[in-house]
């Protein structure tokens, strides 16, 4: 029988449908270091492979989401194997690094910085306390802002992805800020609201097809990476990866009966 490591520096949890990863490393504005960035691909593996999770909710707790990654608790050992994640890109730090199938959420919480820009860049939703701030600081400490600020320009005009990488850490982004760029979808205020707004969020979606979803999420991500028509190609057979589910029955017939749909739980793949 497999033995369950408790976590250091998560907290991973549920709450109904929708499984929550909290970074808790407050004392440390939640940087991340070595123990927490091991961390982290066994939280979403576990989440996405547990049948009763349908959505996934990232935060933080305390004043900061993520101040970035912490190396200041690294020996030479350390920052090699942390540059070597970084030269094959095998960072496995989140849900698309780790090819999450299921919704994932990120709801920011105060301040976002450096290498915590990484999860709002690599989140299906982002959300944001109105007292949250994003600044990418990497050009400010002589190093280069590349992974978070080209995922940046997916979400965001490319001259403010510019300015943000460039200006550095002399301007932070404030989370109306970052709305009106499309940063994020929503900001919430009061900030003590964050985690009741992103745990109905995800309580919506959950009410979703679970195969469907990850077939949507999966079209979508991948229309990133093509042209628009291999884009639409690829999209196409994801469309019609559904067909013959049992879903694609239970959702009309659930709305002619005036129910709520009984999905059919989502296949874990290996």
């Amino acid at each position: 029988m497999e033995q369950h490591v408790p976590y250091q520096r998560l907290i991973v949890e549920r709450r109904g449908p929708v499984g929550w990863i909290i970074n808790n490393r407050p004392d440390r504005l939640n940087a991340y270091d070595s123990v927490m960035r091991a961390e982290f691909p066994r939280a979403w593996a576990e989440l996405d492979r547990d049948p009763q999770v349908r959505v996934i909710v990232h935060t933080g707790n305390g004043r900061a989401f993520c101040a970035g990654a912490d190396v200041s608790d690294l020996d030479a050992t350390g920052i090699e194997q942390f540059r070597e994640t970084m030269r094959t890109l095998d960072l496995r730090l989140t849900a698309w690094h780790m090819n999450v199938g299921k919704p994932v959420i990120t709801a920011v919480n105060g301040a976002c910085a450096g290498g915590g820009l990484h999860w709002v860049t690599d989140a299906d939703i982002v959300i944001a306390a109105s007292d949250a701030t994003f600044v990418d600081p990497h050009v400010s400490l002589g190093q280069v802002s590349a992974l978070e600020t080209i995922g940046l320009m997916r979400r965001m005009p490319a001259e403010a992805v510019f300015r943000m990488a460039l200006v550095g850490s002399h301007e932070r982004l404030t989370a109306q800020r970052a709305y009106e760029l499309g940063m994020i979808s929503q900001v919430v205020d009061p900030p003590e609201r964050l985690r009741e707004v992103a745990q109905e969020l995800a309580e919506k979606i959950a009410r979703n097809s679970p195969a469907a979803m990850r077939a949507t999420k999966r079209a979508l991500w991948g229309a990133l990476e093509h042209g628009l028509t291999d884009a639409c190609r690829e999209g196409a057979k994801h469309l019609t990866s559904m067909w013959g589910h049992p879903d694609q029955d239970e959702g009309p017939r659930a709305f002619a009966e005036k129910r709520t749909p009984q999905w059919q739980p989502l296949e874990v793949e290996s």
